[in-house]
C-alpha cells in the first residue's frame, strides 16, 4: 500500500497530504494513482487539481499522463469529500467475474459488457477493476492496461503482474497493438473514406463533462487522431463498420465518425439525438460500439496474441433484424 502522510489543521478542514509511491503503482499514470487515492473526489476535480500544478510529484509540477515511479512523493492539495460520497466510497464494490476471453499469470482478457465503467470515479462508485480486486482478494496486482468508454463493449486488457502492464502499456503506446471495433453508424458511409487522420481536442462542459471535439493542425491542443474505417455491411438506412484505431484517444471512433456526418447508433454525446429517441423501440437500447479484435505480443513470450469478442447478443439480434429490412440486390 501507498503510506500517506497528512497534514491536520486544528479545525479538522482538509489538508495538505503526501502519498509515497510503493512498488505496486510503478509505472501508473498520475491520473489513474489519484483516482484510486481520492475516492469521492469528482474525476472532474481531480484533472482541475493535476492542471493548475497543485499536484506535484517531488516537489516539481506534473501532468496527467505523467508516470508515477516507486519512492516518488506525491503532493496533494487539499480536498474535500462530502460525508455521504465518503461513506460510499468506503464500502466495498461487490466482487464480480467477467466473461473471460484469456487467462495466464501475466495478464486476462475480458469481454466488458456494456454500461459497466472500467474503474469508479465521476459519478461511478465502482467498476470493472473494483469488482474484480473483490472477486480475487489473493491476486498481488490487477490493474487496467487501457480503457473502453463505459458504454463500449469488448476486449479489456487486466495486467496481473506490474511487468506485463508496463510491457503491455508500451505496445499500446508506440501503436503496437491492433484493436478493431464494430461499429453501426447512420446513414451510406462513404466507400472511398477510408482513412481518417484528424487531430482531436479536449475539453470541458460548464458543468465539468468532458467532450472532444475535431480542430485543425495549427491548434496546440490537438493530438493527431488516426482512425481506420472499413465498410463491414450496408444495411437499410445504417452501415456497419469494422473500426481500427492507430492512436487512442479519448472518443476518437465516437467523434471522428460524427463529424464525417455518420454517428454512431446510440451514442448520447455526439450522436444523432432524434435518431436516438427511435432506436429503442427499433429494440436497440445502448450505443452500437464494439470492441471486436485485438492483437497484441505477448508481454512474457512476445508471441502474437489475438483475441475477438463476437457482438453481444442486443447487438447482433439487432442486425439480424435490420438484415431483414434490407432489400437484397
Amino acid at each position: 500500500m501507498n503510506h500517506i502522510i497528512g497534514v491536520q489543521t486544528a479545525t479538522g478542514a482538509p489538508a495538505v497530504k503526501w502519498l509515497c509511491v510503493d512498488e505496486e503503482s510503478s509505472g501508473q499514470r498520475l491520473d489513474n494513482f489519484l483516482l484510486r487515492h481520492l475516492k469521492g473526489v469528482p474525476k472532474t476535480h481531480v484533472y482541475r487539481i493535476i492542471r493548475s500544478g497543485e499536484v506535484r510529484i517531488n516537489k516539481g509540477r506534473a501532468t496527467a499522463d505523467t508516470r508515477v515511479e516507486t519512492g516518488d512523493e506525491v503532493r496533494l492539495p487539499p480536498v474535500r469529500v462530502s460525508e455521504k460520497v465518503a461513506e460510499k466510497a468506503v464500502r466495498p464494490a461487490p466482487g464480480r467475474e467477467f466473461p473471460m476471453l484469456f487467462e495466464d499469470e501475466s495478464l486476462l482478457a475480458i469481454d466488458k459488457p456494456a454500461g459497466v465503467a472500467v474503474h469508479g470515479g465521476s459519478g461511478v462508485s465502482f467498476g470493472v477493476i473494483e469488482q474484480l480486486r473483490q472477486a480475487r482478494p489473493q491476486a498481488k496486482l490487477l490493474e487496467l492496461v487501457h480503457r473502453l468508454d463505459r458504454d463500449t463493449s469488448g476486449i479489456l486488457l487486466v495486467a496481473k503482474k506490474r511487468s506485463a502492464l508496463k510491457n503491455l502499456q508500451d505496445q499500446f503506446r508506440e501503436r503496437e497493438t491492433g484493436k478493431t471495433y464494430l461499429a453501426l453508424v447512420h446513414g451510406d458511409w462513404p466507400a472511398k473514406l477510408k482513412v481518417i487522420d484528424q487531430p482531436l481536442h479536449k475539453f470541458l462542459l460548464p458543468d465539468g463533462e468532458r467532450r472532444v471535439k475535431v480542430t485543425t493542425p495549427e491548434d496546440p491542443d490537438g493530438m493527431r487522431s488516426i482512425t481506420l474505417v472499413k465498410v463491414a455491411q450496408r444495411l437499410s438506412g445504417t452501415t456497419l463498420l469494422e473500426v481500427t484505431i492507430k492512436t487512442g484517444r479519448t472518443h476518437q471512433i465516437r467523434v471522428h465518425l460524427a463529424s464525417n456526418g455518420h454517428p454512431i447508433a446510440g451514442d448520447d454525446k455526439y450522436g444523432d439525438f432524434e435518431w436516438n429517441k427511435i432506436l429503442p423501440k427499433q429494440g436497440l437500447k445502448r450505443m452500437f460500439l464494439h470492441a471486436w479484435r485485438l492483437e497484441f505480443k505477448h508481454p512474457a513470450t512476445a508471441e502474437s496474441v489475438a483475441l475477438q469478442a463476437d457482438l453481444p447478443p442486443e447487438l447482433k439480434a439487432y442486425i439480424d433484424h435490420a438484415q431483414l429490412k434490407t432489400p437484397s440486390v
